[in-house]
């Protein structure tokens, strides 16, 4: 077996690269526990993360990215921050200081950009991202009638990065609003009244380590500042704010009867599918 053939490398460490990295380390155990005795988890399997800036979830407050490092480190994990990626190789990944990471699976979960054919779709303006630029109002800059929202939308956020400015991120609680906002902002067009700006509030963010912690922090409006949770009740609220999702995709009727359902056949199914 070659040294780098059970290591996955996971370039960004934003949400998505912790999330998937502290999956992997459960999935890959519970696969080995289906009779490949000749493979050490401990040993052979290593799990890498990749992150250019000086720590993981760099988006996110430094006390939660403090301790979703811990636990990554505590499982196992390699982490590597201030760490810039110079080349994918066939057998790891080689970084700007000249190290080499040995992987047999590379992932890149660092950023999100638009699809090619968005680039200057329709003459549009488009930024480096191939995101659509949009106006207060989510208009496109060069047609009135296009609305642009979710991660193709580049929305300007004033009070980004402690009132620099920025871009609204791409996260599914903007999507949403956006999206109500949009719904709202079509009607009165149509109606011939004046459209309102949109404009982004930050509800926190959750970032789950699958079976081993949930750690999030809460927008505290009521407090005036960011509370951090974490535990079982951080977990619970991420199931609470699936759930919510599910039911504006499929109601109440639906989403009762899979919960259900889920909750019968639970500790009969199988916790990883083999194909």
């Amino acid at each position: 077996m070659r040294p780098e053939q059970l290591h996955v490398a996971i370039i960004g460490a934003g949400a998505t690269g912790v999330e998937l990295a502290a999956e992997l380390h459960r999935t890959t155990r519970e696969v080995i526990a289906y009779g490949l005795d000749r493979v050490d988890a401990e040993k052979d399997i290593q799990v890498s993360v990749i992150e250019a800036a000086d720590r993981v979830l760099p988006a996110l407050p430094p006390r939660m990215s403090a301790a979703t490092e811990a636990l990554l480190r505590e499982l196992g994990v390699d982490v590597h921050t201030s760490a810039k990626v110079a080349e994918v190789l066939p057998e790891g990944v080689r970084l700007a200081d000249g190290r080499t990471l040995p992987a047999e699976l590379v992932v890149w979960a660092a950023g999100v950009k638009a699809a090619d054919l968005m680039k200057d779709i329709a003459g549009l303006e488009t930024n480096r991202s191939n995101q659509l630029a949009v106006l207060p109002t989510l208009q496109t800059t060069r047609d009135a009638d296009i609305f642009a929202i979710g991660d193709c939308a580049a929305c300007e956020w004033p009070e980004a990065n402690g009132g620099k400015g920025g871009l609204v991120p791409p996260r599914a609680q903007a999507a949403h609003q956006q999206a109500s906002h949009v719904a709202a902002q079509i009607r009165r067009r149509l109606a011939g009244k004046p459209l309102k700006d949109y404009r982004y509030r930050d509800f926190g963010s959750l970032v789950s380590l699958g079976e081993f912690s949930t750690v999030g922090n809460m927008m505290g409006g009521l407090i005036g500042g960011s509370l951090m949770v974490e535990g079982l009740f951080a977990r619970l609220m991420y199931m609470s704010l699936y759930k919510m999702h599910e039911l504006a995709l499929h109601g109440v009727v639906k989403v009762s009867l899979d919960t259900l359902a889920r909750l019968i056949t639970r500790r009969t199914e199988p916790h990883v599918k083999l194909h």
